[in-house]
């Protein structure tokens, strides 16, 4: 061994909890509370019920459920507690958290840039990525910049992207009307949702009235 290294025997400090739990549980007395309080009041020979309660006591109940006394309000005074199965818990929060995580939706926005000056080939080329994006669920902000001298052809941009919005109107609709920002106008589509896009009604056929 070479002389001044360290030996790499030592042991890695364990993750913190996220709940205190049992032994590290160091207030004097805690709130119980919970759903399994009847089988609490049979290992404890008496009827528990939510109150406060010293904390050693509670934990040798714990012990006695072979379950864990585990701290779910530390901010509360004294701070709640319930006896529950420690790893268990995690598990099923872990699930819950990942859950609506899943159900969460990602907001995506794809960049469209045109010029004041832009030409029909290349709107309709920018018209049909639009309508890709639109289509995937994406949100697309459109905008029209202007250079130097070309800020005096505002309408000019105003009327091109209010053209590619009513090109795109059976997909998406403005979150607002085109707006400057700085030396752009701009304006953002979101993706119209599948059960809220309009469904053209069937044409029925009336019999013509006498005259």
């Amino acid at each position: 061994m070479a002389r001044g290294r360290r030996p790499r025997n030592y042991q890695r400090q364990a993750e913190k909890p996220r709940f205190r739990i049992n032994q590290y549980i160091r207030v004097p007395r805690i709130r119980l509370v919970g759903d399994n309080l009847d089988k609490v009041s049979r290992v404890a020979g008496r009827e528990v019920s939510s109150d406060i309660y010293p904390t050693q006591q509670v934990r040798d109940w714990a012990e006695k459920l072979e379950l864990d006394l585990v701290e779910i309000s530390p901010k509360a005074d004294p701070p709640v507690c319930r006896i529950i199965d420690y790893k268990k818990f995690l598990y099923q929060k872990k699930k819950k958290e990942k859950e609506i995580k899943a159900k969460a939706v990602k907001t995506v926005i794809k960049e469209i840039r045109f010029g004041p000056n832009t030409d029909d080939h290349d709107f309709e080329f920018k018209l049909r990525h639009a309508k890709k994006f639109l289509e995937e669920g994406a949100k697309v902000k459109a905008y029209v910049h202007f250079r130097g001298r070309t800020i005096v052809f505002k309408e000019r941009g105003e009327l091109l992207l209010l053209r590619f919005l009513k090109q795109l109107e059976e997909l998406g609709s403005a979150e607002a009307l085109p707006k400057m920002e700085g030396r752009r106008m701009t304006v953002v589509i979101a993706p119209l949702k599948k059960a809220s896009q309009k469904q053209r009604p069937k044409k029925t056929s009336t019999p013509d009235r006498d005259k």
